[in-house]
């Protein structure tokens, strides 16, 4: 008889690596027979696509669980909601119709709390999946032991809870241990949690969890490491000192990471007391918790099972609902922290700390000695996506191996600049990097959504580093595409970059041999990518030959999403205004081809040079929308009024004449800051926001036309730093930071600022990109809309 899947796995220790899509197909096979033999059942764990995403492109992710809302009596908590504000994606865990999810939707979660879903921990995830299986799909909540399975399953490693279960008093008797507690000694997962709950035997408790093997740190909240005992649920302190302390969220990131780098598979606690302003004074609390208890020993009512529940609810009466606040303000404290964790943990695996490779080989290793031999493998998750995934940002650009040649000086004189004709003392710096490399990894360290690269390298030493580069960030490098050399793509070899610095790191000169993106072309599979990934933002650099630029243009506009062109330099920016006989177009406002543009002043020149060149100035679509602007009157206005001595009146004009093209153009001035252009509709409601007042020329024609008027400001330098390490991929970090926050529904006006920071962040950093970018998801979240 041929072996099942199922035993194969059990029996070979292979992890399961499981195809996800934005559902999975039903895990089990009809039979003939009415009872499914082990062979029919298919061990498949559905994911929902968000935290699909999420584990593909090491975005943080918390998980939490489904009790919480079918068997909690807290109201409408939306712990969601949390994690999203603070950076992270929520993994809701549970059993639908009898099938282990992970990341069910609000819908999901109402319809199992109101059909009467089951309390599951360990022991009832088969029993469910089993039945399942037989036609009886029931729902089950997933406790903390049963969330901890699924999620450790899905690839999560943060779990944020309310308090844990324990040793139950006199439990050294009758035995009753909570299922949590032997699950933190088997399952590797950090769990955030207020303590165990107050009325347990919190002693033993601590006693079984090191018995189990499992750390528990307290954090510390600004007290000496003397101090600090292991909080009481709705107390903040117990009697009982905390095995260890952190003092912060990167602490406890770190040691999530150490403990996955050596292979332990058992869990870790780490406990929040809850809020001082929501604690109930200890010796009150004990009070309530004696007198529940005593009467829940006295009941034949509340004993297995049901003890819990009862005395949860009998100090809900005793404490006249104060304890469910405390609860509520708890629960909703531990995720906010959990979230914290994992935001830190993602930021130190795109730092690099945590070597991808190292992880594939170290996860199929410690998964086959695994609890659970069919956990999958993260890696491949991280890396890997399926053709139907989709992504928030396309970036459609090169990747190169960069080398920054810094000229030191031989006269010390800051900003001087290397001799001519013979060699120059400095140093030589080589990383990775490429204006479509720099703009996805900024736009992937700053967003909560999903940015994926599109680019190409050779099948040689220089793109195996560059893959294996891309992947230790946690990018999607699905779209990435090898080429061998030979007589189809003679001229494959791996993009790379000189640049040459003067010794206060300012561009002199650059030499970029980007021949393998002017040389191929592949129209047909990259509208396949911009179709299944219909983003909601595509950035193109020029990189590309014209026709290419143009390409991914249409394909970008076919497909719904906006575009933002990155010009790379002065001569590859002339590339999107080549000749007009390209086979797609540029249109105009108020449907353009082009959104938005970030040039330099020389970059901005160029193009409207290339556009007057080739004809686009006379065309009369470009004619109808400029002289619905009356373009005269609107240039000596911002040249009077409103942007002096930041781009001079010829670059200023030459801006506004790019408009009608490229409606936003946000013209980058070095430290000096940007100036932000902006074409907006006639009905566009800050025409009579006062707030706004001061930024617009309102169309002076009075004309039918759609051409409403300019948003034109300037905005000086977010920041300044005399620290520069380096210049290379400052302005790529600034459109990726911008990108994040237009994906996430923002305003252009109120990201420049926040894409300044980033830039500031790349500025002082080794990097092309600082990891530091990761720090701005917040504002990226909470900016106004």
């Amino acid at each position: 008889m041929q072996r099942s899947p199922l035993l194969k796995l059990y029996t070979q220790g292979s992890p399961l690596r499981p195809r996800f899509k934005n559902t999975i197909r039903s895990f089990w096979s009809r039979s003939t027979s009415k009872w499914a033999s082990i062979g029919d059942l298919r061990p498949i764990l559905r994911i929902s696509e968000e935290v699909q995403d999420a584990l593909e492109t090491n975005k943080p992710i918390v998980a939490l669980e489904s009790t919480i809302y079918t068997h909690g009596a807290l109201g409408d908590l939306n712990l969601e909601d949390i994690v999203r504000q603070h950076g992270g994606v929520p993994a809701v865990c549970g059993i639908l119709a009898g099938e282990p999810t992970v990341g069910l939707s609000p819908g999901e979660i109402d319809r199992m709390v109101h059909e009467s879903a089951q309390k599951v921990s360990r022991r009832d995830i088969a029993t469910l999946v089993g039945l399942a299986a037989n036609g009886r799909k029931l729902h089950g909540g997933t406790t903390i032991a049963g969330t901890m399975i699924l999620a450790r399953l899905a690839g999560i490693r943060v779990f944020g809870t309310g308090g844990l279960g324990g040793v139950h008093r006199g439990g050294e008797n009758s035995l009753d241990i909570s299922a949590d507690l032997s699950e933190l000694g088997r399952t590797r997962m950090a769990v955030v949690a207020s303590g165990c709950k107050g009325f347990l035997d919190i002693p033993r408790t601590l006693e079984y969890l090191e018995t189990q093997g499992v750390t528990v740190s307290t954090f510390s909240q600004g007290r000496d490491h003397k101090d600090v005992a292991f909080p009481a649920f709705w107390a903040q302190d117990s009697d009982v000192k905390s095995p260890s302390v952190v003092e912060s969220e990167e602490e406890a990131a770190s040691i999530i990471l150490a403990q996955e780098k050596f292979g332990i598979e058992s869990g870790m606690v780490f406990a929040n007391p809850i809020p001082r302003e929501f604690s109930i004074p200890k010796a009150e609390m004990n009070d309530i918790i004696e007198r529940a208890v005593s009467e829940a020993a006295t009941l034949q009512a509340a004993q297995g099972n049901e003890n819990t529940p009862f005395i949860l609810k009998r100090v809900r009466e005793l404490s006249q609902d104060r304890s469910v606040l405390a609860n509520t303000a708890l629960v909703q404290s531990n995720v906010k922290f959990a979230t914290k964790i994992s935001v830190a943990l993602s930021r130190l695996i795109s730092s690099g700390q945590l070597d991808a490779g190292k992880l594939s080989r170290r996860w199929l290793k410690t998964s086959r000695r695994s609890t659970h031999p069919c956990q999958p493998n993260r890696s491949s998750l991280l890396h890997k996506k399926g053709p139907s995934s989709r992504a928030d940002i396309l970036v459609a650009g090169s990747v190169a191996i960069d080398l920054a040649c810094d000229y030191h000086g031989e006269n010390r004189v800051f900003g001087e600049t290397p001799r001519l004709h013979t060699s120059n003392p400095g140093s030589i710096l080589q990383s990775i990097g490429g204006v479509g490399r720099n703009v996805a990894l900024a736009a992937h360290r700053a967003s909560t959504g999903t940015v994926r690269l599109c680019s190409m390298v050779g099948n040689d030493h220089a793109g195996a580093i560059i893959m294996k580069s891309l992947q230790s960030t946690g990018m999607d490098t699905s779209a990435v595409r090898q080429l061998d050399q030979g007589a189809h793509h003679p001229s494959s070899r791996t993009a790379q970059y000189v640049a040459i610095n003067s010794s206060d790191k300012n561009l002199i000169l650059a030499i970029a041999d980007m021949k393998i993106f002017q040389d191929h072309h592949f129209p047909n599979e990259w509208n396949s990518i911009v179709t299944t990934a219909r983003p909601k933002w595509l950035a193109v650099d020029a990189c590309w030959n014209a026709a290419g630029i143009r390409h991914w243009i249409k394909a970008a506009k076919t497909s719904g999403a906006k575009v933002a062109f990155e010009p790379v330099s002065q001569a590859k920016s002339m590339d999107l205004f080549s000749s007009q006989e390209l086979d797609s177009p540029l249109h105009v406002f108020p449907s353009p081809s082009v959104d938005l543009a970030t040039p330099n002043q020389l970059e901005l020149e160029a193009m409207y040079d290339a556009a007057n060149a080739n004809g686009y100035f006379n065309d009369p679509r470009w004619s109808a929308v400029a002289k619905g602007l009356d373009m005269h009157v609107v240039s000596k206005s911002l040249a009077e009024d409103m942007l002096p001595k930041t781009l001079d009146p010829d670059a200023l004009q030459k801006a506004i004449h790019l408009l009608p093209y490229i409606p936003t153009v946000i013209t980058k001035l070095g430290a000096k800051g940007v100036v932000l252009l902006k074409l907006m509709p006639k009905n566009d409601p800050r025409l009579e926001n006062r707030a706004s007042q001061p930024f617009i020329i309102k169309n002076v024609t009075g004309n039918e036309s759609e051409t409403g008027g300019i948003y034109a400001r300037f905005f000086p330098s977010a920041e300044e730093t005399e620290r520069v390490v380096s210049v290379n991929g400052v302005g790529d970090t600034f459109l990726g930071v911008i990108l994040a926050g237009l994906a996430n529904g923002k305003c252009v006006e109120e990201l420049i600022d926040v894409g300044q920071k980033g830039a500031v962040m790349s500025l002082m950093s080794v990097e092309s990109v600082s990891p530091e970018v990761c720090r701005l998801r917040d504002e990226l979240s909470t900016a106004a809309a």
